[in-house]
């Protein structure tokens, strides 16, 4: 038997027909330092170029002698790819329809050379003990959840409820504390834990809390906040054999922490945990196929519930443990009054509630939009006012001010509407700033702070002082705020989307988290399920509800959805095969395909596909199969005939809501 080693290998490459293992011959001098994980080059004959690509195993050549094309180079000896992050992201892109390389692209940092090679010289980083007190602090904090320690260490998949309240004494939610406490309770028991959050504000709480209960050591950031060799550096201790407590973004959830006991999500229904890059995976999608290869603990946590988490609550999936006393904000649905303009923004109520607690500190006021008026009209028929170069809306960064399209940004000197000809502008909605001007006004003395995109607020202290946020850039308060008026609900609830109800209930509900305990909280103008729901703080009932309205429907998440997008004829060909694939397949699973050429010459179109979960894996490899059989098609295509155009054919499956 010939004694010559062969490295199965994984290129770095995205083109589908690529996503494979390929078998090269190992050189005798390259022998010692091809190991599975490490990064080599590779020669490509098809493409007639060199390739980045990891070794997933190296194996003796089976004797056959075939011809093998022999590994170029070894990038470094370092083996930064564990079988435990490949076998992973193999399955993740396997269920979306993806390449693993587009998983591993959003797990594996950029190598920096320097920061290897300072990990290299560096000790091994040695366990970290949990002290005493931190761990009773926290069993002290998972107490309340009754059964939650037990379901930890059996490995459960869980969902609970976060605590609505601030910390007592310190700027950070409470459920930091809470999912903190998880994570040292899993590092006690000497397993990892991976905590994944959506921003970097809900990163800084969980770091916090976390610093008060472990060792710096014990703890490894994921983001794209740091520097290359830092994160790099940080990647490469989240290798070593010492159990850590990750805490990162949606790509941190692929982090390959030594023996992990627990996968939490916070917040899952942040739109930041869906990755816009492709195959498009939601973290808490990758956190399920995470648990099922590893057997740890998954914990859901957030203060609402996403309709994805209710449907696995209610087939049994994952198991939902409400804490024994139940805690609340409260929560007054305040509406204009008999004798009120009928055009007040805030209500007679709530502006004496928060003229109360500006006695004590600070009020929050949450709006739908950033800026001084993000919408004009008309003054004369009302209609929206409109940029006469692309058709955008028109809006004003102060009163007197020239107006600018939202989209193109060109000014609109000469505004003249072109319905009734009338030269004048009216604002019809008001945004952060201005919402700051009428308030400021109307609370004279008062120190008053806008927290929006372009005006980033972390924290405010405990004084009086009236905080205008718009939706997810609220500052937290030290002790909690004092009162909070949500405004705009009626206006943000006139949103299309088929989860607007879904996003209005996290928006708010996050929002009244961050009242102090016993702080009113004013939901200004809304009326309905959602207000209901926030009143009573049952937001389970509320996601229970519409997965129930959508069944019927069949949206999701009661069912799958796929897009598919590209060449007219490629995407009819996908659909062709897709059926002949799938028989059992529900005769009106395909909706479309529809028209999206951009032009007269051009032909593309677009489909979604709606299938059961029992379907996803048959839908998955024949979406793929069309996917790379396109792919090859186009390939020889060129090859015949000259240049062509590329493939341009996209699957996506998972996506939140349909969108033709």
């Amino acid at each position: 038997m010939s004694e010559r080693r062969v490295a199965r290998v994984q290129l770095e490459s995205p083109v589908p027909q690529l996503d494979r293992l390929f078998d090269y011959a190992v050189p005798h001098p390259l022998v010692a330092d091809i190991a599975p994980g490490v990064r080599v080059k590779v020669p490509l004959r098809s493409a007639g170029r060199m390739m980045d690509a990891f070794v997933i195993d190296v194996v003796a050549d089976d004797g056959s002698e075939r011809p093998l094309s022999a590994v170029e180079a070894v990038v470094s000896p370092m083996p930064v790819l564990p079988e435990r992050l490949y076998t992973l992201a193999r399955r993740v892109a396997d269920r979306a329809a993806g390449s693993v390389s587009d998983i591993l692209r959003l797990a594996i940092p950029k190598r920096m050379v320097r920061a290897e090679k300072a990990w290299a010289a560096a000790p091994a980083p040695s366990v970290t003990e949990v002290v005493p007190a931190a761990l009773e602090r926290a069993t002290a904090i998972l107490a309340p959840y009754g059964g939650l320690s037990a379901a930890l260490d059996a490995g459960e998949r869980i969902a609970v409820d976060a605590p609505p309240h601030p910390h007592a004494e310190l700027p950070r939610g409470a459920w930091a504390d809470l999912l903190a406490a998880a994570a040292v309770h899993t590092l006690a028991r000497g397993r990892s834990a991976v905590l994944v959050v959506p921003d970097y504000r809900d990163q800084a709480q969980l770091l916090a809390a976390l610093g008060e209960l472990v060792s710096p050591d014990a703890i490894v950031r994921d983001d794209s906040d740091q520097s290359g060799p830092a994160r790099y550096a940080q990647y490469l201790r989240t290798l070593a054999p010492v159990p850590c407590i990750v805490v990162g973004r949606r790509s941190g959830v692929y982090a390959p922490a030594h023996d992990t006991g627990l996968v939490a999500i916070w917040d899952d229904g942040d739109t930041l945990l869906a990755e816009p890059l492709a195959p498009g995976v939601h973290a808490r999608d990758a956190a399920l196929v995470r648990q099922e290869l590893e057997d740890s603990a998954l914990l859901f946590a957030g203060h609402t519930r996403t309709t994805d988490v209710q449907r696995l609550v209610e087939v049994g999936y994952v198991r939902d443990i409400p804490p024994t006393r139940k805690s609340t904000p409260r929560v007054v649905l305040s509406a204009t009054r008999e004798g009120e303009q009928r055009q007040a923004r805030v209500p007679s109520s709530a502006f004496a509630a928060a003229r109360e607690a500006l006695q004590h500190g600070p009020v929050l006021v949450q709006v739908a939009r950033p800026g001084y008026a993000p919408s004009l009209v008309c003054a004369d028929c009302r209609r929206p006012a409109r940029c006469p170069h692309c058709a955008g809306p028109l809006r004003a960064a102060r009163p007197g001010a020239t107006p600018v399209c939202a989209w193109c940004g060109r000014s609109a000197h000469a505004w003249a509407c072109g319905h009734c000809g009338s030269a004048k502008l009216r604002m019809a909605s008001s945004g952060s700033e201005r919402t700051a001007d009428e308030l400021g006004r109307a609370f004279p003395n008062t120190r008053v702070i806008v927290a929006d995109g372009a005006h980033p607020v972390a924290e405010v202290d405990a004084a009086p002082a009236l905080v205008i946020a718009t939706r997810g850039a609220e500052p937290l308060a030290r002790g909690g705020y004092r009162a909070v008026i949500l405004l705009d609900g009626d206006r943000m609830l006139q949103n299309e989307a088929l989860r607007i109800g879904e996003h209005c209930l996290r928006w708010w509900s996050n929002a009244a988290a961050l009242a102090a305990p016993g702080a009113p909280v004013h939901l200004v103008g809304v009326a309905g399920p959602v207000a209901r729901a926030l009143a009573t703080w049952t937001q389970p009932a509320y996601a229970r509800a519409e997965l129930l309205d959508r069944l019927p429907l069949r949206m999701p998440p009661a069912v799958r959805v796929a897009s598919v997008d590209g060449h007219a004829r490629s995407v009819d060909v996908l659909l062709e095969s897709l059926r002949e694939a799938v028989p059992d397949l529900d005769p009106m699973a395909v909706l479309g395909p529809v028209d999206t050429s951009p032009g007269p010459d051009t032909s593309t179109s677009r489909a979604l596909v709606r299938f059961d979960y029992a379907h996803g894996r048959a839908v998955a490899e024949a979406l793929r199969a069309a996917v790379i059989a396109d792919a090859l098609r186009a390939r020889k295509s060129r090859k015949d005939r000259g240049p062509q155009p590329r493939s341009t054919l996209r699957v996506r499956l998972d996506i939140p809501e349909p969108d033709l």
